[in-house]
């Protein structure tokens, strides 16, 4: 298969998947694959299919057309080639929950000194980064890259960019429970998706939307949250798109749970649960074994919150989510306060707090904790951030968790 043919087999398989027959698609796609001669042509319809993959939520193949990719990018001995192959080795990794390996593949890429195209791709390296600092639960970090990113995506007026770093910041906001920020980015997501994205994929608008009811239910605001959430569901199923429903039917489920309907909720935990088991999601899980957790606990039913708790802490621990253990010691705490077990209720409260005191998730200025409960922040240059009042009240000159950290013992 020559060179135009291949072009013009790409671009079918393109048009199969842009009209949803995406199974279609991939065949098309894999047969260029295993006929084309054209390095170029190749790496273009594995970019095809590892896109396709990660929509559909098969993450592993994601990952193996990825590791293809960067050989053939080797071949072609490019280095803008080299660049995209390794963001999407980060971003199958990502998908896969092994942060640590996206961590190390975004550096790789931003070390490398590609030409503009390369400059281009360094805000989705960043939001990639930004995503598995997330996942670990290095508030700091994650912030500086969320913010690298949109500063990449003003630049270079990359509008579907900056959709999704917003996106990402309303996940960000969601866990350290400013909620008002949670619900601005989602919202501002949607505005670009109205505003811009008349050519763009519905994933867009979708993501935009489950987003938005995340930070709704967080709000009390469950009217609101089960529309935003059914309308991201209705793309999720037109599209195929298997990760963003084992997210929807989470959001569901909470939304029953924050409703007492634990009967209604079970069932949707359920199928979350099973989809993201099948895609690989581990940090879904925890989410969804915490909100099974909670219904136990809404039922009295101490023992079986108790072996919910065991599973997300074994998921938890291996991918080394903080937030997800502080989380569990917290749920932990309160059953062993009701079960009146001294001994379990002290370990947990002193794990809980070496949690706080490792996230840093305090105000360097009052002291108070931050993510206990919805409070408004501010972060810093630096991206240390504290309460908005304390601020307000205190005033700043540089920021006090940066002058403490640079303080160094001296001797005596």
């Amino acid at each position: 298969m020559g060179q135009d043919q291949t072009k013009q087999q790409i671009e079918k398989g393109l048009h199969l998947y842009q009209s949803n027959q995406t199974e279609k698609a991939l065949r098309v796609w894999m047969r260029v694959l295993e006929k084309s001669a054209d390095p170029a042509g190749r790496f273009r319809v594995l970019g095809c299919l590892i896109t396709a993959h990660a929509e559909m939520g098969r993450y592993k193949d994601m990952l193996k057309f990825a590791v293809v990719q960067i050989d053939t990018a080797r071949e072609l001995e490019d280095p803008d080639f080299l660049t995209e192959s390794y963001l999407n080795l980060a971003r199958s990794n990502e998908k896969l929950c092994e942060f640590q390996k996206t961590i190390s593949y975004c550096k790789t890429c931003l070390n490398m000194q590609g030409t503009t195209v390369s400059l281009q791709l360094n805000g989705q390296v960043s939001l990639s980064m930004g995503n598995a600092f997330l996942g670990l639960s290095i508030f700091q970090k994650a912030l500086e890259c969320f913010e690298k990113a949109l500063r990449y995506a003003h630049n270079n007026d990359d509008k579907m960019l900056e959709c999704r770093v917003c996106c990402s910041l309303g996940n960000f906001y969601t866990q350290i429970k400013d909620y008002e920020k949670a619900l601005f980015f989602p919202c501002k997501a949607a505005e670009l998706v109205n505003d811009y994205g008349k050519g763009w994929s519905l994933k867009y608008r979708a993501m935009s939307q489950y987003h938005m009811a995340v930070a709704y239910r967080k709000l009390g605001r469950l009217a609101d949250a089960m529309d935003c959430c059914e309308e991201s569901m209705k793309i999720a199923l037109q599209h195929g798109d298997r990760p963003l429903q084992a997210l929807c039917l989470l959001c569901f489920a909470d939304i029953h749970r924050s409703r007492r309907d634990v009967q209604t909720a079970f069932p949707r935990y359920d199928s979350s649960m099973s989809i993201m088991t099948e895609i690989g999601n581990r940090l879904g899980l925890i989410q969804v074994l915490l909100g099974v957790t909670k219904c136990w606990m809404i039922q009295k039913e101490l023992d079986k919150a108790l072996e919910s708790i065991e599973k997300a802490q074994e998921l938890a621990e291996g991918l080394g989510n903080k937030l997800g253990l502080l989380k569990l010691h917290c749920l932990c705490e309160r059953i062993y306060r009701t079960k009146e077990q001294q001994q379990e209720l002290r370990d947990h409260v002193v794990k809980f707090h070496e949690c706080v005191e490792e996230m840093e998730l305090y105000c360097g200025m009052c002291g108070e904790s931050i993510g206990e409960k919805n409070n408004q922040l501010q972060a810093l240059p630096c991206s240390h951030f504290f309460h908005l009042k304390c601020l307000q009240t205190n005033g700043t000159r540089g920021c006090p968790n940066c002058r403490r950290l640079s303080v160094k013992p001296g001797y005596v």
